[in-house]
């Protein structure tokens, strides 16, 4: 390692004094202003993870749902999952780490992760549509070169799309060519594939307005439109030209509010969706002939895919294993639905896509999706090879057929990660194929009327939770009063959770009516705020 050199690029990358940061699921996220020194420093991570691995890393300059004035990075894993635990616990100490103390860290985290300083390092690099980001991914670019690092620099592209060519890079060529236009092929030729057998194919075109948040889903959605089949026209709605990034727009804005975003003009029954600023998540929704609006969230997408694909697999005669991965904010409706009328195993996992992804890979086929859109499927080795298998040898058509519809489902999902852009694809063909509109697809079941709020407190941690979060185990008697406030309500519940990020605990209520929400979501708040040691007045009624 060439200190000089480090020295003398840090020092152009300085740390501002007092600053401490913490990576977590989303990776590092603060005012872009903050994060010069952080981008360089992940840069050099990122060639020790490199070499560690003896793969290809990739550095995503974004900060997704939040306002355009934010920034923020996060690395990706060789198969384009998310960073290994243990070395998001390196990046904390090496942002934090002050100037002089930054030789030092660096050469323990070599020794603890027994890094051999002599491979080659490859990192591929890309961003967001942010102001900011240009500038701070050449900060990235930075600390990669002063490792000696070698880079791809791919510039503008959606988060999906970096984890897609990072794992394509990794499996030699096997997931894919790793470029965008290797993307856009691979997705589209799947997706041709499904829709031409759908009932209705030849038959006029099938419309969708997306809201694209301002952001970068919309210039990678209208470079991929060329691909895409005469028969599926998608309109763009907010693609940044006029407008900031996430500013009354996109999907985390629409799922929080229940309203549609700026800009985007409803008429009755219409499918619409939105992306959030990254293209990671996805929402549905519509409003019906009366002006209602209808929400289409998370785990109705996880609904219809694990429908479709129970049907599939029913058809392919095959034993394999299916299960729905969800956190303890998935409606409860949404959960009955799955284990009692769909007959699908349900899982809930804490809170944080790394624990969905993770227990999604136990099976053979999971599908996993967040209440916020953020999703996607996972198809184990052997259940791929078998699926592969049968679509090119199965006398039976039946079967056969059906395979082929499970294969071309493979290719267009993108199993690294979720990613709005295939997930809407993925979406469509399966509405297309099951001849199924909107309000059709919403009326499968009914959410369950429910309420998040927040209260502030001195100390998060002063909550700890056990059950995938569902129950709290401290402080002393604050579950047993949930526990008594539940009792009140009709298929009610709630839990709370110490906020990953700041000094909040969240808290989620559900009842057989909104004001029965709204009142059980009051009352566990005034417990939380007198048992966990709430800050300022007391949280009033709703």
């Amino acid at each position: 390692m060439d200190f000089e050199a480090l020295k003398k690029y840090s020092a152009l990358h300085p740390k501002p004094a007092g600053l401490t940061l913490q990576y977590g699921t989303a990776g590092f996220r603060s005012k872009a202003e903050q994060l010069d020194h952080v981008m360089f420093r992940m840069g050099l991570l990122a060639a020790l993870r490199s070499r560690a691995t003896g793969s290809t890393i990739g550095v995503m300059v974004t900060a997704s749902h939040n306002p355009e004035e934010d920034n923020g990075v996060k690395l990706v894993d060789p198969l384009g999952e998310m960073l290994h635990p243990s070395w998001e616990e390196y990046a904390t100490q090496l942002a934090n780490a002050e100037e002089q103390d930054l030789q030092k860290t660096l050469t323990e985290i070599c020794q603890k992760a027994a890094v051999n300083q002599q491979k080659d390092a490859s990192v591929f690099i890309g961003r967001d549509t942010r102001p900011s980001s240009k500038k701070l991914s050449q900060a990235v670019i930075d600390g990669v070169s002063v490792l000696g690092g070698q880079y791809h620099d791919y510039g503008l592209v959606t988060t999906p799309q970096l984890h897609y060519v990072v794992c394509c890079q990794n499996t030699r060529g096997q997931y894919g060519k790793p470029t965008l236009e290797g993307y856009y092929q691979k997705l589209s030729k799947a997706f041709m594939e499904l829709i031409k057998k759908s009932p209705g194919s030849g038959e006029g075109q099938r419309h969708l307005k997306i809201d694209c948040a301002n952001g970068i889903g919309a210039l990678k959605l209208s470079e991929m439109q060329p691909y895409l089949p005469k028969e599926v026209l998608v309109h763009i709605y907010n693609d940044g030209t006029k407008e900031k990034l996430n500013h009354l727009c996109g999907a985390d804005f629409v799922k929080v509010h229940q309203k549609p975003p700026k800009g985007l003009d409803m008429k009755p029954n219409e499918r619409c969706c939105s992306f959030d600023g990254d293209a990671d998540r996805i929402v549905y929704y519509y409003t019906d002939t009366a002006g209602h609006f209808h929400l289409i969230d998370g785990d109705k997408i996880a609904t219809l895919i694990s429908i479709f694909l129970k049907e599939l697999l029913a058809k392919v005669g095959q034993t394999l294993k299916m299960a729905v991965i969800q956190t303890a904010y998935a409606n409860g409706s949404s959960t009955r639905y799955l284990e009692e009328t769909l007959q699908v195993p349900v899982h809930c996992v804490k809170t944080g896509v790394k624990h969905l992804h993770h227990k999604a890979q136990e099976f053979d086929v999971g599908v996993y999706f967040e209440a916020n859109g953020h999703g996607t499927v996972l198809f184990s080795k052997a259940a791929e090879n078998t699926i592969r298998q049968l679509a090119k040898d199965e006398k039976d058509d039946a079967k056969r057929e059906a395979a082929k519809v499970l294969e071309n489902l493979i290719d267009l999902i993108n199993q690294t990660v979720g990613d709005a852009i295939s997930d809407m694809l993925v979406i469509e063909a399966i509405l297309s194929l099951k001849g199924l509109t909107v309000h059709q697809w919403d009326a499968f079941y009914t959410d369950f009327p429910n309420r998040l709020l927040k209260v502030q407190v001195a100390d998060r941690q002063v909550i700890d939770t056990t059950d995938a979060e569902r129950r709290a185990v401290t402080p002393p008697g604050l579950q047993e009063k949930i526990d008594a406030l539940v009792k009140k309500y009709k298929f009610s519940r709630a839990f709370v959770r110490p906020s990953g990020t700041e000094d909040v605990v969240r808290i989620y209520a559900e009842a057989d009516t909104q004001e029965n929400a709204d009142a059980l979501a009051h009352e566990v708040s005034l417990a939380v705020y007198h048992l966990a040691g709430g800050r300022g007045a007391p949280p009033q009624p709703l």
